[in-house]
């Protein structure tokens, strides 16, 4: 594949996240790692990298390499079971992606997530601050439900579902489901007649659920979960793609315009986020700005402690705060990077001094422009 991608919605993509199942990373004849399939996918990320994207790749099969290793045989597995395959299989799994992605130099690292990684407003904000800092060094999460832990109160349930939820955690530009399905047939799952492949959605409605068929079939949801997932991901401004991932060179599959169904965003995933930060969330707190950070943010800059003079409420890191001028009027809200405690303390001064003030090093900004809403008045 050419390192420069074709037009196509990969190519229009920074940050994609790629989702792959079990059947696909796992040999079916032996249950144990697909080497020669990962070889090819390793390739063709590599390729992705080298043409400038971000990738975070969402992979299950922990628990089936680790029943294969444990020598579990019984088909429906205890939750207890399932946690001890994950405990073994998910190294195996790490180091098959880590043994394939260092021929190019690539580094990975493995991030393990359960719903209240997502759900909760600080484990929230520390998962993506990871994510982001892996992705600043330029190494691939490797992501996968944490099964060793988890219980179904507090379970995604499949990586279709996770996959979307990171997407929109780390506002992906792009979702690819890998399946073992060229896409979303018209006529479902049990063809009665001609099948014919959507090559495009523009909206997810009850019609286009219906097509999905039952929850049967494709791993875990099936067709079912991959709609979910698309319809979670492209309402927060994440095109997806399901494709075929068993294809010999199933991301060239895409990018050469291959069978595949692409279901397009509502927005970008920076409209979709400024629009939950405006319209979503009660604010917390006010911060007092003085003239020359007015100018800034009026420059869609981001807020600094240096340009506050006052604080008030009471909020922790990552709730919501309006911003305002000495004169009282609300200019902004966004999402404040201290607690009111150590916003307090490091208010009017410069960002270099904040680890000096707090004893620990946290972001430069107060509120950064990515977590902020202009007022419209």
């Amino acid at each position: 594949m050419n390192v420069k991608l074709k037009m196509n919605p990969i190519s229009k993509a920074k940050r994609i996240v790629i989702k792959i199942g079990s059947s696909l990373i796992i040999d079916q004849n032996n249950g144990r790692i697909n080497n020669e399939w990962l070889s090819i996918l390793s390739s063709e990320i590599n390729n992705l990298i080298r043409g400038g994207k971000e990738i975070i790749i969402v992979s299950s099969g922990a628990i089936g390499l680790g029943k294969e290793y444990l020598n579990i045989k019984t088909k429906t597995l205890k939750l207890e079971e399932s946690q001890a395959a994950a405990a073994a299989g998910q190294s195996m799994l790490i180091h098959a992606y880590n043994q394939k992605l260092e021929k190019y130099n690539i580094k990975i690292a493995q991030i393990l997530l359960t719903l209240d990684d997502t759900e909760e407003r600080r484990k929230y904000l520390n998962a993506k601050n990871t994510f982001d800092m892996l992705l600043k060094l330029n190494v691939i999460p490797i992501v996968n439900e944490n099964d060793t832990i988890a219980t179904s109160e507090i379970r995604f349930g499949d990586n279709d579902t996770l996959s979307a939820r990171v997407a929109i955690m780390m506002s992906a530009d792009c979702l690819i489901l890998l399946s073992n399905v060229d896409g979303l047939y018209s006529d479902g799952p049990n063809f009665s007649k001609t099948p014919n492949l959507l090559k495009r959605v523009d909206e997810i409605n009850p019609e286009i659920e219906k097509m999905a068929g039952d929850s049967s079939g494709y791993g875990k949801g099936g067709m079912v979960t991959k709609i979910n997932a698309a319809k979670l991901a492209t309402s927060s401004g994440c095109a997806t793609i399901i494709a075929k991932g068993s294809l010999n060179k199933p991301i060239e599959n895409i990018i050469n315009n291959g069978k595949h169904t692409f279901f397009k965003p509502i927005g970008t995933p920076q409209s979709a986020r400024k629009k939950w930060i405006a319209s979503s969330l009660n604010p917390l707190g006010r911060l007092f700005i003085d003239n020359g950070a007015k100018n800034a943010l009026n420059q869609n800059k981001s807020l600094l402690p240096a340009g506050v003079v006052r604080v008030s409420g009471k909020f922790s890191r990552g709730d919501l705060v309006l911003i305002l001028d000495e004169k009282d009027n609300i200019l902004a809200r966004g999402l404040v990077a201290y607690s009111y405690e150590d916003a307090q303390l490091i208010i009017g001064h410069k960002s270099s001094e904040i680890e000096k003030v707090l004893g620990y090093r946290g972001r430069d900004e107060l509120v950064h422009r990515d977590d902020l809403v202009t007022e419209i008045n």
